[in-house]
């Protein structure tokens, strides 16, 4: 759940959109009291490592148990995956940027006296060879114990962390996650509280992996589109044997998205000068404006690219694999809207860590 919000390269302020004691999930439609046994000082960490990025989350539960508040929050891009689509290996300066970064998420978690945390680590760390030697560097550097999740937890803890984004109406709904290493859809039946997971598939085409596969710095706008046509295909390939499985469509479909795909997309309709989380996180847009500004993105140089204030140079290179994945998951899902959500996997991180301890009802 992605390579989230498209903000410029932080070193130890808290990530674009969240201000401190200022974000407030309601994490569950309830009514139900305040936990007696909540402690206003307890605090809780979750941390998603994935191809991309690297994200941190401190929060402490709400007082009427139905929620919790963010006190800090983390995010850089360090490309943890590049390079590994050729060697199969996580690279030295890869390797080097994360524990770079990891350390500043060991700093936050002591100095907000953390009392539980979670740390997963997603689809770099699951192909790599070298993954488990990563692990370890980060424990002896860092003290941070990262937990390689399967594709399936990690499809879960995004949707436990933004189906309440989820647009009214009947029938199954499609959540997914475009990442770096890896995309995840997930197809739920919503409900009150937890949604069902019907089905889920995890495609091996994020916006690393696929990049790395298919784009080069083209000059020709002719090479240009073939490449995002390629990228179209490659994925449109992978998707096959779930899109074969989904139920067929007798009622209006909804698709919600978490990722930075979507929240950069959003952010580029709104023409916003600067990431702005309030702004996107919750958002509904029409489908084809997501298609219209991914074509124009697919249009567009590198540099050209880089110029657009919520993508610049760190996103300018890789923006365009992922609309062509998210393309081709309108081409799968075609709803005529799509639900924007900046929170997915760390959110539904310290959902479960807190509904596990009785702190949210």
């Amino acid at each position: 759940m992605d390579d989230n919000a498209a903000s410029p390269r932080r070193e130890t302020a808290p990530e674009a959109g969240y201000a401190p004691e200022a974000a407030r999930y309601r994490t569950q439609r309830s009514g139900a009291p305040p936990d007696k046994n909540h402690h206003p000082r307890r605090s809780y960490g979750a941390l998603d490592l994935g191809t991309n990025n690297c994200r941190l989350l401190i929060a402490r539960p709400s007082g009427d148990g139905d929620g919790f508040t963010v006190i800090d929050a983390f995010s850089r891009i360090v490309r943890l995956g590049e390079g590994m689509s050729k060697t199969g290996k996580l690279s030295d300066a890869a390797i080097d940027r994360a524990v770079e970064a990891l350390s500043i998420c060991a700093d936050k978690l002591r100095r907000r006296h953390v009392s539980i945390a979670r740390s997963v680590a997603t689809e770099a760390c699951r192909r790599a060879a070298n993954g488990r030697h990563f692990v370890r560097r980060v424990r002896e550097e860092t003290g941070i114990a990262l937990d390689i999740i399967s594709p399936e937890e990690e499809a879960r803890l995004a949707v436990l962390g933004c189906h309440v984004l989820l647009e009214a109406g009947e029938g199954p709904a499609l959540v997914f996650d475009i990442g770096g290493g890896s995309t995840e859809l997930v197809l739920i039946e919503p409900g009150d509280e937890e949604p069902e997971i019907i089905s889920w598939y995890s495609a091996p085409w994020g916006v690393v992996s696929l990049a790395e596969r298919e784009f080069n710095d083209l000059t020709s706008l002719e090479d240009r589109l073939d490449t995002y046509q390629r990228m179209r295909n490659r994925v449109a390939a992978s998707f096959a044997d779930f899109a074969a499985t989904l139920p067929t469509i007798g009622y209006q479909p909804r698709l919600l998205g978490t990722s930075g795909t979507v929240t950069t997309l959003a952010s580029v309709h709104l023409d916003l000068p600067s990431y702005d989380r309030n702004k996107i996180d919750g958002l509904i847009l029409p489908a084809e404006a997501m298609r219209a500004i991914s074509a124009d993105l697919a249009y567009k140089s590198v540099a050209e690219r880089a110029l657009i204030p919520c993508i610049g140079k760190e996103r300018a290179d890789l923006v365009v694999a992922g609309c062509a994945i998210l393309e081709a998951i309108l081409d799968i899902w075609p709803a005529p809207r799509i639900g924007i959500a900046d929170r997915g996997i760390r959110e539904g991180i310290l959902r479960s860590m807190m509904a596990r301890e009785g702190r949210l009802q």
